[in-house]
């Protein structure tokens, strides 16, 4: 760990904050910290900012509710940026979206970038608003038991891929199940942060019992 002491705040006292949803990576937002801020953002765990336009410390939520609860600060190689990874309560943005970063400026025709909750959106679109000729769709039309028909198809297919030590098939095969999964989430109206959320209380746990064993 570095010292607070070691990063470089420009000649107004202020250092930029590249906050970072922890649960998928987006960049939720950039704003500026001074020593105070940063040193409160420590203590309590919480985001808190300087207002440059109001000339102010700035603790996220403090009004609105959404207070974003920090997993990481990292510094970069200059130390004079900063990455805050937190798990947030609610939207980012003062306009209620939940990230700052919302209007494209351009986009490349040849690159797309995937994320499991592009393809959850995509999902739950086939759900909404049925698109002819579409599997994802096929499968809500059919409903739950062919849905759960085909999780419990995919999930023998990992274990014959895996027992096989074919490692190409059995990285296909739990693409196929983390698909057909994710099609019965929608369905049953579980998101990804709710697994989100189970796994992170899990680990907790899990480390928990594991200090319990050393001692």
């Amino acid at each position: 760990m570095i010292d607070i002491n070691e990063l470089k705040f420009d000649e107004k006292g202020l250092i930029p904050a590249i906050v970072v949803d922890a649960e998928n990576g987006k960049v939720l937002t950039l704003a500026y910290m001074n020593r105070e801020s940063l040193k409160i953002s420590m203590e309590k765990g919480l985001t808190c900012f300087w207002s440059r336009s109001r000339q102010e410390l700035w603790l996220k939520g403090e009004t609105s509710g959404n207070y974003q609860h920090i997993v990481s600060i990292t510094a970069d190689c200059d130390r004079d940026a900063l990455v805050v990874k937190v798990e947030k309560d609610g939207p980012a943005c003062h306009k209620g979206t939940e990230s700052c970063f919302n209007d494209p400026v351009w986009e490349s025709d040849n690159l797309h970038e995937f994320t499991l909750e592009g393809l959850m959106k995509l999902i739950e679109g086939r759900k909404t608003e049925k698109k002819e000729g579409s599997y994802t769709t096929y499968l809500f039309e059919k409903g739950l038991d062919k849905i759960l028909k085909k999780v419990g198809e995919e999930s023998t297919e990992v274990i014959i891929a895996a027992k096989d030590q074919d490692r190409a098939n059995t990285i296909y095969e739990i693409a196929d199940l983390t698909y057909h999964v994710m099609v019965l989430m929608v369905e049953a109206g579980i998101s990804l942060e709710d697994i989100h959320k189970e796994l992170a209380s899990r680990h907790v746990i899990d480390h928990k019992v594991k200090q319990e064993k050393m001692n």
